[in-house]
């Protein structure tokens, strides 16, 4: 009987059935799926059948999906496409490539859409205008790389997948999937989300360690584990992955590593984050688009700032592949699990036969235009030099990098700098500190929010998120937390910064408990009549150990504003607050019901981060004078 793939490669001419082949985990197997094509407006309208009869779905999720979440993003039209799964068979990885065209598929270069001086001027722009200006802490900025070609996109894709097959390692996910003027073929090396039995996985990859034409050596990735650049951006994309775990995992999420994932030409650090959850599974999906590796931080104005600087809309690239998977236990009942890894490294071919595929450079503080505009380079090279597109280059024989003497210590000393809270295992306080107390989160278009909340549980406050926008009255907690946000606190005719100065404002009248921090603290600074300015430089993502109210600590920073304080200046001009302060920037602030903090606490670089807040929240709580 010939195979379900035999059959597919046999038909793969213009009138091909939509597939999917795909290789996952570095496995020694690949599953063939056939089916038909629905396309849904929304991610909860993916066709789940709950019955007996239920179906596997693949599903590719573009980038303008994220609007779903409000948050910006150009309409580019690429459909939110479902593959019903009518058919579905494994093979082996030796039948695979034994089965896929080793047809050529000739490619006509059209270059980058951005040539290296204009992605090197938007990198500068980017650290400039938005990190400089209190944005965000880090963006990714793509370029797409464009081609044609005459060859059917479902043969060229199978062929272009057999060469990945055989070329590329260390990929999470190897693909290629194929339906009316649509097709994708990549070998991602990144998982988004993927849930088992009610247990939620996320795994944030960031730093880029480029293989020189020699080959890694020992020396070569140690100096990469040891790059402060490098260490940085996976902090602060575990920083965002984890206020997505703790949006959707009650219990919050654990992290586990960091690990160094080795691919052909590259190698990557990577941390995995697990957590616990009963939500649908679609929601999850939606709740966590899309990954701040391929988007920034803070998530929605990441996104405003991508629409900005990038040329029309991103297609799929950044978005994900999400194979939901049916389960039937023995009374018959069907449930689904999920695995969805990011759209990159991957090529896009539509139905007229144009070829792209988009790479993107994470920038932060210490991005140089020189470098960002390499690593586009290199995180497209292995995808291109499948495609054709570029020469290839012959890999030098492979050397396991994780073998190496002090990569496994290099690789353990990061998790030094890290909150254990976030690390260990979360068992609650038999008697928390402040059980039965009730607290209001605001959430000012920052998610450090749900991080900030999942701690206060921890504490025993019974904790509600609401954003600024939806917030009508702060009189009724125990204790408002105003949280961190992007943007310069000195900006006027701002409709958020002037209703977060509102609600501070009717909380300090009320003279009922409150918590600010980073930019809520830089407000109720302006209101205690001190001075805001830029720093010299912005401590976007930097662990310091700083001094709050005599106790030595060490918290995550993501500020590029800081109030100030005149030498030996000890309380506010206003409201008679304390302050504490280190060469005149001002770290805490508290008084009679409030206290404030520059700190992130939630921060996973905070490693004192819990403590202070515990301390901060009881100084709130002694000193109320709300009215009895």
């Amino acid at each position: 009987m010939t195979s379900l793939l035999s059959r597919i490669v046999e038909t793969s001419g213009d009138a091909s059935i939509p597939f999917a082949v795909i290789r996952r985990h570095e496995s020694d197997l690949v599953d063939v799926l056939t089916g038909g094509i629905v396309d849904v407006d929304k991610l909860a309208d993916i066709p789940l059948d709950g019955s007996r009869s239920g179906r596997d779905v693949l599903v590719l999720v573009p980038f303008r999906q994220v609007r779903e979440r409000g948050f910006a993003a150009t309409d580019d039209g690429a459909p939110l496409r479902c593959l019903l799964v009518e058919e579905r068979e494994t093979v082996s990885l030796h039948e695979a490539l034994a089965a896929l065209p080793e047809a050529e598929v000739p490619i006509e270069s059209l270059g980058f859409d951005t040539t290296d001086e204009d992605y090197a001027e938007i990198v500068r722009r980017v650290v400039r205008d938005e990190i400089g200006r209190g944005e965000g802490a880090n963006f990714v900025i793509r370029r797409s790389f464009r081609g044609t070609t005459p060859v059917s996109p479902a043969t060229a894709v199978l062929a272009w997948m057999r060469t990945l097959l055989l070329s590329e390692q260390g990929a999470y996910w190897t693909f290629a999937v194929h339906s009316p003027g649509h097709s994708l073929v990549g070998a991602t090396p990144e998982r988004h989300v993927s849930v088992r039995d009610g247990l939620v996985t996320m795994n944030p990859i960031s730093g880029t360690f480029r293989h020189p034409a020699g080959g890694p050596t020992a020396g070569g990735v140690l100096k990469f584990l040891s790059d402060v650049k490098e260490s940085d951006e996976l902090f602060m994309v575990v920083d965002e992955e984890m206020k997505m775990m703790s949006s959707v995992c009650p219990a919050g999420g654990r992290i586990l590593g960091p690990y160094l994932k080795q691919m052909s030409r590259l190698s990557h650090t990577e941390y995995l984050l697990e957590g616990r959850t009963d939500s649908d599974l679609r929601d999850i999906l939606r709740a966590t688009m899309f990954a701040p590796t391929v988007t920034g931080s803070p998530m929605e104005n990441a996104c405003a700032v991508i629409e900005r600087h990038e040329r029309g809309g991103r297609g799929y690239y950044s978005g994900v592949l999400a194979l939901f998977e049916s389960r039937t236990d023995e009374s018959g009942a069907v449930s689904y699990e999920l695995d969805a890894p990011i759209l990159i490294r991957t090529a896009h071919l539509d139905g007229d036969g144009l070829v792209t595929v988009s790479a993107g450079a994470t920038l932060v503080r210490l991005s140089t235009p020189e470098g960002e505009v390499a690593e586009t380079h290199a995180k497209a090279s292995g995808i291109l030099a499948a495609l054709g597109l570029i020469p290839p280059v012959p890999l030098p024989p492979a050397t396991d990098l994780n073998a190496q003497p002090g990569v496994a210590e290099a690789l353990a000393e990061r998790n030094h700098q890290l909150a254990s809270f976030w690390i260990r295992s979360q068992e609650w306080e038999q008697h928390p500190p402040f059980a039965g107390s009730t607290a209001l989160v605001i959430d000012c278009e920052d998610q450090f929010t749900e991080m900030l909340a999942h701690q206060l549980r921890h504490l025993g406050l019974r904790t509600s998120v609401a954003r600024w926008d939806s917030v009508a009255d702060v009189s009724g907690p125990d204790l408002v937390v105003f949280g961190p946000g992007p943007g310069d606190p000195r900006e006027v005719n701002n409709v958020r910064l002037e209703t977060v100065r509102s609600h501070l404002l009717s909380r300090l009248d009320l003279g009922r408990p409150l918590l600010a921090v980073c930019l809520s603290h830089q407000i109720l600074s302006m209101l205690a009549g001190l001075p805001v300015e830029a720093l010299p430089v912005p401590r976007q993502g930097v662990r310091l150990q700083t001094d709050v109210f005599g106790t030595r600590a060490a918290l995550g920073f993501y500020n590029t504003f800081t109030s100030i304080a005149e030498r030996g200046q000890l309380v506010t001009p206003r409201l008679n607050l304390d302050i504490s302060a280190e060469d005149g920037v001002v770290m805490a602030l508290r008084g009679a019901g409030v206290a404030s903090v520059q700190g992130h606490l939630e921060s996973v670089l905070s490693s004192d981060g819990l403590a202070i807040l515990e301390r901060l929240v009881a100084s709130a709580f002694a000193r109320d004078k709300a009215p009895v």
